[in-house]
């Protein structure tokens, strides 16, 4: 039974820790045995059920300005998720990132459009961001989109893009020229069908999930595609990940507690030298250590997510903590694990060892640990100096 102690801290209320309780029973009804063969027709599945039984409604909910994400409830999700299936993780999380943009700053009729698509699993969202030279430094986008009578032409490439290849929409962001560096970008709706869009290579990693590089050839889009205003696009894809950045510690949370569970269970039921695996003191100290950095952990993402849901403008500072500590607390804490279990611990398909690929790539996307360090360091340095 997963610890749910923390669902009483008070940075949550009673609609958490029902949703929390729902979602349990769902995800015990549903990931107990998700296909990893086909992970474009898994993740289409997964899309489907999540926005068939209503859980897609909290990854956008900005039907007017007047909505908010709650950035708790994406947390909660994404931990619950990820400790039962990474792909599940991945599925609910890459429909709220690829959908935030339009969610915080779409237009009525964009949102009209498209949220009550992706709410419902009816459409794949994906937010094409990275490039070969820009994945950190989004500055340094190269990817072009020109003005051309009623619309713009985009012309370059995306990659690393999750969801790539099985997305119905793209954000897409790109360089509109209105000043030098972030502030001449801005951010596009793209559908899927568009044919100046075409996936250039499918990506495989370690941890296997929809992922690919996109090529954009007189990609015309209409005016009406363009999110916000022409230049905005630095601050739109900042402001989205300020709010997801957070969930992605969640989902570290989320591994991390699965592979406490698995050890506690290997550790009461293995014997050696004529006892139980607990009994021994240097594997209470191991699992000692993995319940501190787990608590840890979940404090600084559920602080971040709180201080977001209470209304503060940006959590730059609050995210990046959170990020930064629960992934790579997560990594120690399943590494761990990995050690406790001996050799069922590196055997294919072992959970630990799932969970040993699945936690690696979470250290890197949206916002590399040291990218992390460099963001709070310069925020602890401001806050000195002012």
């Amino acid at each position: 039974m997963p610890d749910s102690s923390f669902l009483h801290w008070p940075f949550f209320e009673d609609r958490h820790r029902a949703l929390a309780a729902k979602l349990e029973a769902w995800a015990v009804a549903n990931l107990a045995h998700v296909d990893h063969h086909d992970v474009d027709a898994a993740c289409r599945d997964l899309v489907a059920r999540l926005g068939r039984d209503g859980f897609l409604q909290h990854t956008a909910p900005g039907d007017s300005d007047a909505e908010t994400i709650d950035v708790r409830t994406l947390a909660l999700v994404r931990e619950t998720l990820a400790r039962h299936a990474g792909l599940a993780d991945f599925a609910f999380a890459m429909q709220g990132l690829g959908a935030g943009p339009i969610s915080l700053f779409g237009t009525p009729a964009q949102r009209a459009a498209w949220l009550p698509k992706t709410r419902s699993g009816q459409a794949i969202a994906a937010f094409a961001l990275s490039e070969a030279a820009s994945g950190s430094d989004v500055a340094n986008i190269s990817t072009v989109a020109t003005r051309d009578g009623d619309g713009y032409v985009i012309d370059g490439e995306k990659t690393w893009i999750s969801n790539g290849g099985i997305a119905d929409l793209y954000i897409v962001f790109a360089r509109t020229g209105e000043a030098p560096g972030a502030r001449g970008l801005s951010a596009f709706v793209v559908e899927g069908s568009n044919p100046g869009l075409s996936v250039a290579e499918r990506i495989e990693v370690i941890a296997p999930h929809p992922l690919a590089r996109l090529s954009f050839k007189q990609c015309r889009v209409p005016a009406g595609a363009l999110i916000g205003k022409a230049g905005d696009g630095f601050k739109i894809a900042m402001a989205t990940l300020d709010v997801f950045r957070t969930t992605v510690g969640a989902a570290a949370l989320g591994f991390a507690r699965r592979a406490l569970g698995e050890t506690l269970a290997r550790a009461a039921g293995r014997r050696l030298f004529g006892a139980p695996l607990f009994d021994l003191q240097m594997v209470q100290g191991h699992i000692a250590d993995m319940a501190v950095e787990i608590d840890a952990a979940a404090l600084l993402v559920y602080r971040a997510a709180w201080t977001k849901d209470k209304g503060a403008a940006r959590v730059t500072r609050e995210a990046a903590m959170a990020k930064l500590y629960a992934t790579e607390a997560a990594q120690r804490v399943i590494d761990a694990a990995v050690q406790l279990h001996g050799g069922d611990g590196v055997r294919s398909g072992h959970p630990v060892e799932m969970l040993y690929r699945d936690i690696r790539a979470l250290r890197i996307y949206e916002g590399a640990s040291d990218v992390q360090k460099i963001v709070i360091a310069r925020s602890v340095l401001a806050s000195a100096e002012s």
